[in-house]
């Protein structure tokens, strides 16, 4: 059985490190122009170096994402970061747009072609030409159902590799092309720059009675007609192995490293576990109530087992799920679990947390005495990145994160 690699976003330097240490095969990230998500921090020049050589001295792949719909203008850019990138040894690019497949091939013929879910490929021909155009691998478009990948996989040139999402945020519209935010707030979102109106409210308005806004109720909040779940498909690992598919992929630049890190690390082990031994393998739910401590939405199946109608929407809320805060990374401990950790959340003494690590369970714990940067005692760590030493139940290294429970 081929073993998939296990895909992870990136949205700056330290969600790519935090990818990496929690089991991600490889990650994607966007640079300074030409990504699909402005909203997240991107990589600077000085920071692509550093990250792709952070993930290939670690034996891993980078990826970047250059998955606009491109405009004239955009080209002898895109040519230069092309050449950019295979300098610096990316190990491909994703793009979307037929144009920007021709630049790429000009600048640096020897980069890898991955076709973004944003070309909307749906069927086998579409792939086989893709492939013949350059294309090593094609993200499928999130429409398709488990019987549609087999049959695209069965059909497609048997070189061409295959990658899905497998979690993360839907798009209300076909495979992310959406011109809602466009029309709506002036902001492109097939140029990186969606404001999400599909997460508003509306009002419905008959067309002869103009200014008339009928409040259409799910709860006393209003209806949120077009707000999509979130997709989570780690309980179809098996099926989704067996159709064919190559990469597995998470959603996310935009979200926290504590995000980044539980999600990446749920769907390592549960992958682990059935490739080790896939004849008496069975789903562990314990993952699953670790993807739900990250801050979601609903979670649905997507389109895998076939078209989700009305359930594939959230009606009465646009707000997400979020039970837990990451208090704080661990940047040093010893072996006796004396750890110096880095704020994210406020956390005081006595507070009960949990410790995740890249490697094994997590640690339930109270925490005892904390100090600051100076070895002072403090009862609280209340500012924002601030330095605080404190002895954790048994080691954690660096990258560990102590998450607490938010307070209903």
């Amino acid at each position: 059985m081929k073993k998939p690699e296990l895909l992870a976003p990136a949205g700056n330097l330290a969600k790519l490190k935090t990818a990496v240490q929690y089991g991600a095969d490889a990650v994607y990230f966007g640079g300074e122009e030409f990504s699909l998500r402005t909203a997240c921090d991107n990589f600077s020049p000085d920071d692509l170096k550093r990250g792709i050589d952070y993930v290939k001295s670690r034996g891993k792949k980078a990826y970047a994402a250059t998955n606009i719909i491109m405009r004239d203008g955009d080209f002898d850019g895109l040519y230069r970061f092309a050449r950019e990138l295979h300098d610096l040894g990316a190990d491909g690019v994703i793009l979307a747009d037929l144009g920007a497949l021709d630049v790429v091939r000009e600048a640096a013929p020897s980069l890898p072609i991955h076709i973004s879910t944003q070309a909307n490929t749906t069927n086998h021909r579409s792939a086989a030409l893709l492939h013949r155009l350059g294309a090593k691998r094609v993200v499928l478009a999130r429409e398709l159902g488990e019987a549609d990948v087999r049959e695209l996989r069965e059909k497609a040139p048997q070189s061409l590799e295959l990658e899905m999402f497998v979690h993360g945020a839907m798009c209300v519209s076909y495979s992310g092309r959406c011109l809602l935010s466009g029309y709506m707030a002036g902001r492109d979102a097939n140029r990186g720059e969606c404001a999400h109106p599909c997460r508003w409210k509306y009002h419905l308005v008959e067309e002869k009675r103009p200014g008339e806004y009928i409040p259409v109720f799910e709860n006393d909040s209003g209806s949120f007609f077009f707000n999509s779940k979130d997709l989570c498909l780690i309980e179809f690992l098996p099926q989704i192995i067996g159709a064919g598919v190559d990469a597995l992929k998470i959603e996310g630049r935009v979200k926290s490293e504590y995000y980044a890190a539980t999600v990446v690390k749920a769907y390592r082990e549960e992958l682990d576990r059935y490739l080790d031994n896939p004849e008496t393998y069975v789903f562990d739910p314990a993952r699953l109530d670790e993807l739900r401590k990250v801050s979601h939405r609903e979670y649905s199946y997507g389109f895998w087992q076939g078209r989700p109608n009305g359930g594939g929407q959230i009606y009465d809320r646009s707000a997400y799920i979020r039970e837990y805060d990451v208090a704080g990374i661990v940047t040093e401990c010893d072996a006796d679990g004396n750890a110096v950790i880095t704020q994210k959340n406020k956390f005081s003494a006595g507070d009960e947390v949990e410790v995740i690590r890249p490697k094994g369970g997590f640690l339930t714990m109270t925490l005892g005495k904390l100090y600051d940067a100076d070895g002072a005692e403090i009862d609280s760590a209340p500012h924002a990145g601030m330095t605080v030493k404190t002895r954790l139940a048994e080691y954690a290294e660096p990258y560990a994160m102590l998450r607490k429970k938010r307070m209903l």
